[in-house]
């Protein structure tokens, strides 16, 4: 499966199950799992064309203008600042790793504007965040208060179409390093100066000040606390797509690929997986879409054998 493939657990692959619920569910995994397999080459095709409609002309806005802007961000740090931007942006685009976890932070800003004008939930100040942020704790006060700031960031830079390289994830900073130099290099000269940027970049990076650093440790730090942050209505999107990736053991990137349509049999297994009743997986569901339903048998599933069918899904 291309660029999604990837996300996937790299569990050993379980034996197919006999029972019909689980025959059924993991059914419906497999049909989740071709869509993600197209979403990759989609994506690539229609941000090097006009043709926009399978994924909305928002959508494809964001993805376009956040990577051309880490684009002109790396290329402005080589001294001269002068580069070829669009090439530098194909090859960005060209990386799936890089190109899916831009396509989820998109799709999470869309989850985010669609609670808001579903349940008037603050794209920033969830009641959630609004707790941690007075918790007696200090440490956990803190921290909040400073995810609070990253969050508020973070939705300016989607309004702006924009995504710093402070944010990227350590691995995927290395990858549009490893770009850049394939784009900018070539030279000893050009490699001289490409390998300076990279040393200054790499001086200024700190993934724990990162918002999705700020958010793994703010989630981790609430202990067995963190099942109140598997609420869409009361932790948010943000907080709730980490949570969720930490208690089902998934990477955030597919959690929040899950939220999508099509993924939702994978989500109700992800949240089964992490502890929660029929009752409170319905709950999630409806926020999404209010003629949600439970897929049908999950209400007998057990957390440990929803998380061996998303474990084998993809095998």
């Amino acid at each position: 499966m291309d660029g999604y493939s990837g996300l996937m657990s790299d569990a050993a692959a379980t034996p197919r199950a006999t029972d019909p619920v689980e025959s059924r569910l993991r059914g419906a995994l497999d049909q989740g799992d071709v869509v993600l397999g197209t979403v990759a080459p989609v994506l690539r095709h229609l941000l090097a064309s006009d043709d926009s409609g399978l994924f909305g002309d928002a959508i494809l806005a964001r993805v376009r203008g956040m990577i051309g802007d880490v684009a002109r961000q790396l290329l402005a740090r080589i001294e001269g600042g002068e580069g070829d931007v669009a090439a530098l942006t194909l090859a960005l685009t060209d990386n799936p790793a890089f190109l899916r976890h831009v396509h989820a932070l998109v799709l999470e800003w869309h989850l985010t504007e669609l609670l808001q004008a579903r349940l008037a939930l603050d794209p920033v100040l969830s009641p959630l965040l609004q707790a941690l942020v007075a918790s007696s704790d200090e440490t956990t006060a803190a921290l909040a208060m400073k995810f609070l700031a990253a969050q508020a960031r973070f939705g300016q830079a989607q309004r702006r179409m924009r995504l710093a390289l402070a944010e990227l994830p350590g691995d995927l900073l290395h990858l549009a390093l490893v770009a850049l130099r394939g784009v900018a290099g070539g030279t000893a000269e050009a490699d001289q100066r490409v390998a300076a940027a990279e040393v200054a970049i790499r001086a200024d990076y700190d993934e724990a000040r990162s918002r999705l650093g700020l958010l793994s440790r703010l989630v981790t730090g609430m202990g067995a606390g963190a099942v109140a942050a598997l609420s869409l209505h009361h932790a948010g999107a943000a907080i709730f797509l980490t949570a969720l990736a930490a208690s089902a053991r998934q990477d955030r990137d597919l959690a929040t690929l899950a939220t999508s349509e099509t993924q939702r049999t994978r989500l109700a297994l992800a949240l089964c997986a992490a502890g929660l009743k029929p009752e409170a997986i319905e709950e999630q569901l409806l926020a999404l879409d209010p003629d949600a339903e439970l897929p049908e048998g999950i209400d007998r599933l057990a957390p440990d054998r929803a998380a061996a069918l998303i474990a084998g899904a993809g095998h």
